[in-house]
């Protein structure tokens, strides 16, 4: 997928609460160009990180016809939108024939009906591992094959180590040909080789290099010294 463009759709409500994102409606007055296989998303609690890559994944699920492979995360978060209605995925040829929407808050039941469709008994179930642990083990297996794969905050299921892991499986899902759409908090995940970082703010989106986010500038200020964060409580 190269581009996400907006289009008003029978239903549409001009009030709609997400109009109010300058994010979004960035999205919705310009679209927005996908220019490397690996895209990250970082910002602030509220920007609209959550509420752009669920439309993002609601808009390519329904490129989807026919048996293709695809796991994809539940519609049951308080931010899904009718967003995806009015927005069509640019530059995907041939149509999505695969692709996994993964997010931390509808992870375990996601895993279930994927533990329920093992061809086997013998084979590992995901929701007999931690949530780390199962969360890697999927996207290491990579069942869907090559496609679009969008990771809703997936650090909120790993550790320091098991994040660096992560960063592996990404760069291999590019080196096969999958794209990947990240939101994250995490410095760590940020910081993947090869991506572009998109910085949802109070007037948009920014593209920074990462040394100049305001995550990692955070983190980097907390950790040589949390005392002075720490007093404040």
């Amino acid at each position: 997928m190269s581009r996400v463009e907006f289009t008003r759709r029978s239903g549409f409500d001009p009030a709609s609460w997400y109009l109010d994102l300058p994010a979004i409606g960035e999205l919705c007055r310009d679209g927005l160009d996908f220019t490397h296989a690996v895209t990250v998303i970082v910002g602030e609690n509220g920007v609209g990180k959550s509420t752009l890559v669920e439309a993002i994944a609601g808009a390519w699920q329904s490129g989807f016809t026919g048996a293709q492979d695809l796991m994809w995360s539940a519609g049951d978060s308080a931010e899904d939108t009718d967003l995806p209605r009015h927005l069509s995925c640019i530059g995907v040829q041939p149509k999505p024939y695969g692709g996994c929407f993964l997010r931390a808050e509808s992870m375990h039941s996601l895993f279930d009906r994927a533990d329920s469709d093992r061809v086997r008994d013998t084979d590992q179930g995901l929701n007999e591992l931690s949530h780390g642990q199962s969360f890697l083990h999927y996207v290491a297996e990579r069942p869907v094959g090559v496609g679009l794969w969008i990771l809703d905050e997936p650090e909120a299921a790993l550790s320091f180590q098991s994040c660096l892991a992560l960063l592996g499986v990404i760069k291999d899902l590019a080196a096969e040909g999958s794209q990947v759409i990240m939101a994250t908090h995490s410095p760590v995940l940020a910081a993947c080789p090869g991506a572009e970082i998109w910085e949802l703010t109070d007037d948009g989106i920014e593209r920074p290099d990462w040394s100049e986010l305001d995550l990692v500038r955070n983190w980097r200020s907390f950790l040589d010294g949390p005392e002075r964060f720490l007093r404040h409580l």
